[in-house]
């Protein structure tokens, strides 16, 4: 069966990264992987990283960023990630970390002089209200200072919201709720402008009850071709599992292996049929075939995306393979 005159190849990479692990100590209001506590605990192995980083490179990506979830977690994996990018002839542009592994300076020091040896050069340190929620802001300072004693270059993400968190007491957390007491009643909904949020995962129903929701169909209307963000390389990721994350549409998956050719449909019947047709064409494919039932409003095509993908892992998983990774949907409310 074919949707549409062209099919979904991914045949170059420009910019992204490695997900080494889904696990994670918080549980942000904004994550696009719907990272947290409760996923699984799985870390992606050195021969695994190795696979993933000779597949980047023979697209034409020779240099990738490290995150999660929280790659902190498993300090040794996170090592042999860094040996796999060496060995791969693949460059490390940064880390990522959220801050909440931090517990003192002097390892935290013993840890960074390791990796940095291995080819961290520069950590990419999460600093915001969604952060805080879990992470005191005394563990970030922690990070930092520790990367300052090392020469382990800081890329705070994003310094704009340093004094903001830091008005509130720093060894402790503090709620989304506390923020809006302090700073206006509209704080949350402002952030996505100051802070760049795709509305996909743990977002999409944040956000969603934050901004005022669009009749179905408008939000048709609004997207009334193919999905052709799926084909976008500009910041792509490939997780633990194997699994190209298509454009940034998480819980979407294109197996290591078959980037480069084109999508058939028979593997990829909801990607390509996103491609070709849309979130029109998936609707009308979840309506006819699965009995799904849509709300009256949504907060956009990928709010809706969603919960069609929602319904479907939970009805018909074995017939959509590319809905991965499963732990994605698990507790995922839409």
């Amino acid at each position: 069966m074919i949707f549409g005159p062209g099919k979904l190849k991914i045949n170059r990479l420009a910019s992204g990264g490695l997900i080494t692990n889904y696990n994670c100590p918080s549980r942000c209001a904004h994550c696009l992987y719907n990272s947290g506590p409760d996923r699984e605990t799985d870390y992606i192995t050195e021969e695994k990283a190795g696979q993933c980083f000779e597949t980047i490179r023979s697209l034409g990506c020779r240099s990738v960023h490290v995150g999660g979830g929280e790659p902190f977690l498993n300090p040794e994996g996170l090592a042999s990630v860094l040996k796999a990018a060496s060995s791969t002839g693949m460059g490390i542009d940064y880390g990522e970390t959220n801050s909440a592994w931090y517990t003192e300076h002097d390892r935290a020091v013993s840890l960074f002089l390791r990796l940095r040896d291995l080819g961290l050069g520069t950590l990419l340190i999460s600093i915001s209200p969604f952060h805080n929620e879990r992470i005191p802001l005394k563990k970030v300072k922690g990070v930092l200072a520790a990367c300052r004693e090392t020469a382990i270059g800081i890329f705070p993400w994003i310094a704009e919201f340093f004094n903001e968190v830091d008005a509130f007491d720093d060894a402790a957390s503090h709620s989304l709720a506390e923020y809006e007491a302090r700073y206006g009643a509209d704080y949350l909904k402002k952030n996505p402008s100051r802070y760049w949020v795709h509305f996909g995962g743990r977002a999409a129903s944040t956000f969603a009850r934050v901004f005022d929701l669009s009749p179905l169909d408008d939000v048709l209307s609004r997207s009334p071709g193919g999905c052709r963000e799926l084909a976008d390389v500009s910041h792509f990721h490939v997780d633990l599992y194997g699994n190209y994350v298509p454009g940034l549409c998480s819980g979407l998956a294109i197996r290591l292996r078959d980037l480069g050719k084109g999508l058939s449909d028979s593997d990829y019947p909801l990607i390509t049929r996103l491609y070709a047709e849309g979130i029109s064409g998936l609707l009308r494919h979840a309506r006819e075939s699965h009995g799904f039932t849509s709300r009256d409003r949504y907060l956009n095509k990928c709010h809706l995306c969603l919960d069609i993908r929602k319904h479907l892992i939970s009805t018909e998983a074995d017939q959509y393979p590319e809905l991965a990774p499963s732990g994605f949907y698990d507790h995922l409310k839409i």
